[in-house]
């Protein structure tokens, strides 16, 4: 194996005898630095190559990742069906060790990447889950606005369907990052990628109460002054936090699907869909660096008409 010396991105790469934990925290500062990954992002990737790791230290001979073979590749994917891991999942895992794979050649550990001539398991389509706009009005209806932090929840939820924000957008979102008289908020996605969107009056009277009510009067830490939503510590929310807040008022308002802060998101999507939004305008909205993604809200709106159809039409039932 080559010796490199040479510095990528700002930072020194020491190759020889290196061990799996030293690649993967290059890999890492790879994933930051030059990709520019979110942190969640730059977290996923490196779950996917750990779980490469964990099967290497389980072979009989310590299996080196710069000696690693496409065989092995195939037989470590085996592994994972045997244990049960979907093929979605493993669509993603392939992802992150060809992500891997690609750091290693591009730093001279490899020569070539053993994923190169993987093919990921074939996956159905899967259609996001979504709320109808009944729902969401119960749900947010469900949050007692008696409660101290009951302004806040509801100003939540109104975000969440309002703009269609990454839970991890929502817990970033600053006071400054507001423009009311706009109508606009300013986010910061995935790969540190800043858009505005469209924030309803709904979503922005919410606010408002809660900063009247609460926020603006609330102790606030060193570090989150700007913050929009807090909790009663006076600290930026967590993700954790606003899953279980979600779920809490679900089940408040008596629905039984399976829903999350991503549910609103889809929800927000699908809803802009069946009302003949512009699909470039909803991809803007959204964040996604590609229009395919935001195709699949199409199928949603091909399933909401034949739904429709079915309900409604003398020989639908």
């Amino acid at each position: 194996m080559k010796t490199s010396g040479k510095r990528r991105g700002g930072f020194l790469f020491k190759l020889a005898k290196m061990s799996w934990t030293s690649y993967i925290k290059g890999f890492a500062t790879y994933l930051q630095l030059e990709k520019s990954l979110s942190d969640n992002s730059v977290e996923a990737y490196l779950r996917d190559v750990e779980k490469l790791h964990q099967y290497a230290a389980l072979q009989t001979e310590a299996m080196k990742p710069e000696a690693v073979t496409r065989e092995d590749v195939e037989t470590f994917l085996a592994w994972l069906h045997e244990i049960g891991m979907s093929a979605r999942t493993q669509s993603r895992v392939i992802s992150g060790l060809r992500a891997f794979f690609d750091f290693l050649e591009l730093e001279q550990i490899v020569k070539s990447n053993p994923l190169e001539l993987i093919e990921a398991p074939k996956i159905g389509m899967r259609l996001p889950d979504t709320l109808s706009y009944p729902e969401i009005e119960s749900i947010i209806e469900a949050v007692d606005l008696s409660k101290t932090e009951g302004h806040r929840d509801k100003a939540i939820l109104e975000v969440l369907y309002s703009c269609g924000l990454r839970v991890s957008e929502l817990i970033a979102l600053r006071i400054s990052y507001l423009f009311p008289l706009e109508g606009f908020v300013r986010v910061i996605g995935k790969g540190n990628k800043e858009r505005l969107i469209p924030i309803g009056k709904s979503a922005l009277d919410a606010i408002e109460h809660y900063r009247q009510s609460l926020r603006n009067h609330q102790s606030v830490q060193d570090g989150s002054e700007d913050y929009l939503f807090l909790n009663q510590r006076g600290r930026y929310l967590s993700r954790m936090s606003v899953f279980n807040m979600v779920k809490k008022y679900t089940s408040t308002a008596g629905i039984r699907k399976s829903v999350s802060p991503h549910t609103f998101r889809h929800s927000f999507a699908s809803h802009l869909v069946e009302g003949g939004a512009d699909l470039r305008a909803v991809q803007e909205m959204l964040g996604h660096e590609s229009i395919t993604t935001t195709e699949i809200y199409t199928h949603l709106d091909k399933s909401f008409i034949r739904n429709e159809l079915l309900l409604y039409h003398p020989r639908g039932k």
